[in-house]
């Protein structure tokens, strides 16, 4: 089953634009899928800190049961990207300037030499699947769907860790990109500045296709640099 539901920009109880929210299908669960959907919602930004969202109100728009909804919130106060309102629903907390240059210095720290380490190494079929993966960023960019971006620019990121063979490192990233924030992917997709983001993705591979190591590593630091300024509104282009 897959997962969809019209999101209320303003909160889940509140009127505004509605933006469309999808979970990727084959999750194991409905309460994986509905918790997978929330997840990107908040990296997404389309959650915002200072709103109560309540279960039975997402489940309306999810159009599921509120059980699932209550489990997939417990599941994600566990991971610790949301607050428990009692009798309300729930919350997310800010993050501080201070915490996003944190998110950002340890990924350099870890995904830049495994990225790099791949270069010369990576199968034709693994190469062909990033590339897909690289396509579909592009593909959600320039249709305007921030969720759909979330998902396949993780999915093509935690890819290339993989391949790198330490499951452990790619756990600790996924954790770290749950906890970022891209309130500015909105503001790119009004400016039709998503595409120019997403295409860097592309570039990253062709690099890959020309074994350019440097050029791998020099478009890696720009590219989470660049993310960082979308977490803080402020894409810097």
């Amino acid at each position: 089953m897959v997962v969809t539901a019209d999101w209320q920009a303003g909160g889940a109880d509140a009127a505004g634009p509605v933006l469309a929210l999808a979970a990727i299908a084959g999750r194991q669960s409905l309460r994986e899928e509905v918790a997978h959907a929330l997840r990107a919602a908040i990296v997404a930004g389309q959650i915002r800190p200072g709103t109560i969202y309540s279960a039975p109100t997402l489940a309306t728009q999810f159009g599921v049961s509120p059980t699932p909804v209550r489990e997939a919130i417990l599941d994600l106060a566990k991971e610790g990207l949301i607050t428990i309102v009692k009798n309300k629903g729930f919350r997310i907390r800010s993050l501080s300037e201070r915490e996003l240059d944190e998110i950002t210095q340890i990924r350099e720290l870890l995904e830049i030499p495994v990225v790099a380490e791949q270069v010369g190494r990576l199968s034709a079929e693994q190469l062909r699947e990033l590339r897909v993966l690289a396509q579909a960023i592009v593909k959600a960019a320039s249709r305007g769907d921030v969720v759909a971006y979330i998902e396949a620019d993780s999915e093509f990121h935690l890819t290339l860790l993989r391949a790198g063979g330490n499951l452990r490192l790619v756990e600790t990233v996924a954790d770290l990109r749950n906890r970022t924030r891209l309130y500015g992917l909105d503001a790119l997709v009004r400016d039709g500045r998503l595409v120019d983001s997403a295409d860097e993705h592309v570039q990253l591979m062709d690099l890959f296709a020309a074994g350019d190591r440097d050029g791998v590593v020099n478009l890696m630091r720009g590219h989470l640099r660049h993310v960082r300024g979308i977490w803080a509104d402020r894409p810097e282009r």
